[in-house]
């Protein structure tokens, strides 16, 4: 990801409010359901809204809208990490070197407009992908792909360019959402705010940046079963905004937008007796990436130096509470191929260490360092997380660090025209490998937007890894690759998340409800006395 993205929810749209801001207003429906008071939605809370309606045009957290509204040819049932058909009725490759994937299509799929789903469809939509190859976009994934045939209204076949096991994966990602090519150009991102999918509901209603509003889609033919009618869905600018929505029962669940003191909170039972709070491993990541096309971060010598002097379990623990968990890798805890390049490379914080580092190449004098980062996506705790990081810097003497930031839309088109020397983001996996947190990020074409050329990586240990079926037998190639990526600091792992759930306790099935990349299957989600 889908880049590693997090969810909250806004106040709730008046009428009135949505009629006056009709230019602002977007929607398959372009009206406001009239919901009774016995039957409101289920309404889920994040501070990460989508960057745009178009599967061609994100790589990000706007594939939770995306899962609940499109179709992929494979999904994930609840609690599985292996794919299974969805639009498909099967899928496997077909010959021994495991380069042609064939699925073929369940009968009678449309999409919400009426229209015929086949695998004509399919093609267009993958095709699509790659013909506009928005910067930062999901063409990145599809690098190892050579061509998708059709050999009848049911048959899709997918030729790669070299074995790969995690294809299917790829395939379940809502990156490859099926979108109808009479609403969707070939050659064009879609931009009227509105989406025809086939997914377990339809996108009634639309603001950006506050509300979406999904119904139950009746002719949904899949593996998903809904447990609701309905689910609104809030968009929030602020962590404090969001706690004091779930505090006062204007949302009824969310999950990785709360600030480290809402979390506590939450488990000393400051939010009410109604309000559960359950707490797991994450996969998510946090993450600095150094532009080198810029004087100062382009040099190696200042990279390293800034890596022996950032100090993860100060971040941990003063900011974020031990929420997260320091990270000295790309992959995270407990996936394979895990290990701990970084701390091997860079070991403790040391001043002392950095400094010679920069004597040796010539530096002797303050290194002057703008820090970027988004004011609105990953939740309150960026910008402290941002100051800790520039206090630690500038005790050493050896920076004079600016921070500056950006809301995600705009932060997200400035690094990708490599406007920022130096900026975090997040990463939520697109599906549970070690290849979806090293193959990402390397290559001409990634999804920070700035290549990052390592033919080892990219040529050599990623296709090698890509045959074994049995992703164990990759580790030796993962841990070689983050070894290359710990020595040349082009990106810098930072925390690795904790994931935590909070939920009214009428709610049920929200432990079922998170896909492996930690995107909300909403139509999980159901009212106990419903």
């Amino acid at each position: 990801m889908k880049e590693q993205d997090v969810l909250n929810r806004k106040k709730n749209l008046r009428h009135l409010a949505a009629v006056l801001s009709v230019p602002l207003v977007a929607g398959c429906g372009g009206f406001l359901p009239d919901l009774s008071a016995d039957s409101q939605p289920i309404v889920v809370g994040t501070t990460s809204s989508p960057s745009t309606l178009d599967p061609a045009a994100s790589w990000d957290s706007s594939w939770e809208l995306f899962r609940n509204v499109y179709q992929t040819l494979l999904s994930y049932p609840p609690g599985a990490t292996n794919p299974v058909p969805d639009a498909a009725e099967s899928c496997e490759f077909i010959d021994a070197t495991n380069l042609n994937y064939r699925c073929v299509l369940r009968d009678n799929l449309t999409f919400t407009n009426g229209n015929k789903l086949d695998a004509q469809a399919v093609k267009h939509s993958i095709d699509r992908i790659k013909e506009i190859n928005v910067p930062g976009g999901p063409a990145g994934l599809l690098g190892n792909l050579q061509s998708v045939r059709v050999n009848d209204d049911h048959e899709v076949v997918f030729q790669l360019k070299s074995s790969d096991a995690t294809f299917p994966f790829l395939l379940a990602t809502p990156a490859m959402s099926i979108v109808d090519p009479a609403d969707y150009p070939a050659t064009a991102v879609r931009e009227d705010g509105q989406i025809t999918g086939s997914g377990p509901y339809t996108l009634e209603y639309y603001e950006e940046g506050k509300e979406a509003r999904l119904s139950g889609n009746d002719h949904y033919n899949g593996n998903a079963e809904l447990k609701n009618d309905a689910v609104t869905i809030r968009y929030f600018s602020h962590s404090s905004t969001l706690a004091n929505s779930l505090k006062n029962r204007k949302i009824d669940i969310t999950y990785l937008g709360l600030a480290a003191s809402d979390i506590d909170a939450l488990h000393r039972g400051r939010f009410g007796r109604d309000i559960s709070v359950t707490e797991s491993s994450g996969v998510d990541i946090s993450y600095l990436v150094f532009n080198p096309n810029d004087p100062w971060t382009g040099k190696l010598a200042v990279r390293r130096a800034v890596a022996h002097l950032v100090d993860r379990a100060a971040i941990a623990s003063g900011v974020y509470k031990d929420t997260v968990k320091p990270l000295y890798s790309m992959v995270p805890a407990g996936l394979t191929g895990h290990t701990n390049s970084y701390y091997e490379e860079f070991g403790d914080p040391s001043a002392d260490k950095a400094r010679n580092i920069l004597s040796e190449a010539g530096i002797d004098q303050p290194v002057p360092l703008s820090l970027w980062y988004t004011s609105d996506r990953y939740g309150s705790g960026t910008a402290l997380e941002f100051q800790e990081l520039k206090r630690q810097l500038e005790a050493s003497g050896l920076f004079e660090v600016t921070l500056r930031s950006r809301p995600w839309k705009t932060y997200q088109e400035g690094y990708q025209n490599g406007a920022f020397p130096a900026f975090g983001r997040g990463w939520f996996p697109d599906f549970p490998d070690a290849d979806n947190f090293i193959a990402p990020f390397v290559g001409e074409q990634n999804a920070l937007g700035i290549p990052y050329e390592s033919p080892k990586i990219t040529e050599i240990l990623l296709p090698q890894s890509r045959r074994k079926s049995n992703r164990r037998d990759a580790e030796v190639q993962f841990q070689e690759a983050q070894q290359i990526l710990a020595r040349d600091v082009r990106l810098l792992p930072l925390w690795q998340g904790k994931q935590f759930l909070a939920a009214a306790k009428e709610l049920s099935g929200a432990e079922r409800a998170l896909d492996p990349a930690s995107i909300m299957m909403m139509w999980e989600l159901r009212r106990d006395d419903e």
